[in-house]
């Protein structure tokens, strides 16, 4: 058998090294960390358990087609159950926004907020669900080798929504700066200004109204974990506490990795942790890009993140709870244009617990606060405490739940920490932004130019960031390595 070491352990390795598997090649998984899921990590402390990194369960069916490429399911691996409602948005004090569960209680909401939105909204939704369907059907499952990928007759006739951006389509005919914020979220969040994002990213807004929030049971550690069994029933070996430390080449080929521990040799490497740090274990004349490229390019937000045990419950929350009592826009400045610390952050809280009281005690609440943050900030434990205290005033302000008494335990996670522990290039936790000219072939390339054996894989590179396109991430690159190096002939190995 092939064998193929990945780097990493997060949702694009574990995706690649099911899919490696599955072909016939001999798999090993190293991790730098203690445990595998990269930034699905779960942390645990007095009794409370957190989800470090992903809690929102959007795109299901992305997650079943992964698994149903095995011949599973998702039921196989770990429950979900539909969160209804789906999320609230705070705009000031006991003024707020619930989402529903479904795209018709969403549509009269916005009706009854601002009269004749819900049809706009529903007309937005409508294009929103076809873009959803090209983009999963003819572009994220591409390689990004080619500009051919991207044409077809549904992606020619959707062109013009490449040089529109998503403000200008919401707020088109959308007038009410509440609803606006809540359709313009989804890529603020996750990827870039909504200024500065293609139109056709609106397909965001059918993962979020059309397809609804979920939650997995155990969190999002359980998918993690989940995948991890998969792989391991397909004979993956993995290795934690085993950071590289080098790649070994010779002859314009990749012959092993060196870690702390030990030497693994391989006729395949795939990296699935950060692009950025990996070619900085090759010399340098064998790396696709330099260092001016990596701070040339967009990123998505870094985070300043709050893991906190309350010896309470705390009932006037829910879920998911979105902070917009503040400035959207001048957040989104200080983020993308300024690079500065927030005055006013937009956060997000979530109460996990609500729906899973396996995270700790039932007369307890597990809480998990996120600001999100330009990279490259310097921060400290006293910036991070001052953040803090702004999340537990603006709760007190907004609902009147005042939380300052219940804190039982509380572990914070900024800019350096992820730099850190996740060696993420200037700190990101997102990856790239989705903007016009980081999209598709235009993103870090999957393959090394100078080693026909070393690929990348994960949010750095196609198809962006988020949890279900690493799974894709993970799929493409499998694939492409199949295919141009003549994988194992594995038995029942099928490419779609």
């Amino acid at each position: 058998m092939k064998k193929a070491v990945i780097i990493g352990s997060g949702f694009s390795s574990l995706s690649c090294a099911c899919y490696m598997a599955k072909a016939g090649y001999e798999v090993t998984v190293l991790e730098k960390n203690e445990q595998i899921g990269g930034r699905a990590s779960m942390l645990e402390g007095d009794g409370f358990r957190f989800d470090m990194g992903p809690s929102w369960y959007w795109m299901p069916d992305i997650f079943e087609r992964f698994f149903a490429d095995f011949d599973r399911r998702v039921a196989d691996y770990y429950t979900l159950e539909k969160l209804s409602p789906a999320y609230r948005v705070y705009f000031g004090e006991d003024d707020y926004i619930d989402i529903a569960d479904n795209p018709e209680s969403i549509i009269q909401t916005f009706e009854k907020i601002e009269p004749g939105s819900g049809a706009h909204l529903r007309r937005f939704m409508e294009k929103a669900e076809a873009n959803y369907k090209v983009a999963m059907t003819d572009l994220v499952y591409n390689p990004g080798k080619s500009l051919l990928e991207l044409v077809s007759p549904e992606t020619a006739a959707r062109l013009p929504l490449f040089f529109q951006n998503i403000s200008q389509t919401v707020r088109r005919n959308i007038k009410n700066p509440k609803l606006r914020s809540i359709l313009e979220f989804p890529v603020l969040f996750l990827g870039a200004k909504p200024s500065d994002t293609p139109a056709f990213y609106n397909f965001m807004n059918h993962a979020d109204f059309g397809m609804g929030t979920w939650y997995p049971k155990g969190g999002f550690n359980a998918v993690a974990r989940g995948i991890h069994q998969l792989a391991v029933e397909f004979g993956v070996a993995f290795k934690v506490n085993e950071e590289v430390k080098s790649i070994d080449c010779q002859e314009s080929k990749v012959k092993s990795v060196t870690t702390q521990n030990s030497t693994y040799y391989a006729d395949v490497v795939i990296s699935g942790a950060d692009y950025a740090h990996t070619e900085t274990l090759l010399h340098s004349g064998l790396r696709n890009y330099s260092e001016s490229y990596w701070q040339k390019k967009t990123f998505a937000p870094s985070s300043f993140l709050y893991y906190v045990g309350f010896n309470r419950k705390v009932p006037k929350l829910q879920h998911h709870n979105l902070f917009f009592d503040t400035d959207f826009e001048e957040h989104a400045r200080e983020i993308y244009d300024t690079g500065a610390l927030p005055q006013k952050p937009l956060f997000y809280a979530n109460f996990s617990s609500k729906t899973d009281q396996g995270l700790c005690d039932p007369d307890k609440e597990v809480g998990f606060f996120l600001i999100p943050v330009a990279v490259d900030l310097q921060d400290s434990q006293e910036i991070h405490d001052r953040y803090f205290d702004l999340i537990l005033e603006r709760i007190r302000k907004n609902t009147g739940e005042d939380l300052r008494d219940a804190v039982a335990f509380k572990k914070s996670f900024g800019v350096q920490d992820f730099k850190e522990r996740y060696h993420s290039c200037r700190g990101n936790a997102y990856g790239l932004a989705n903007t016009l000219l980081q999209t598709s072939v235009l993103r870090p390339r999957i393959d090394n130019r100078k080693l026909s054996n070393l690929f990348y894989t994960g949010q750095l590179t196609v198809p962006g960031p988020g949890v279900p396109p690493a799974l894709i991430s993970g799929k493409v690159v499998a694939e492409y390595i199949c295919k141009e190096h003549k994988s194992p002939n594995h038995p029942h190995y099928t490419y779609e």
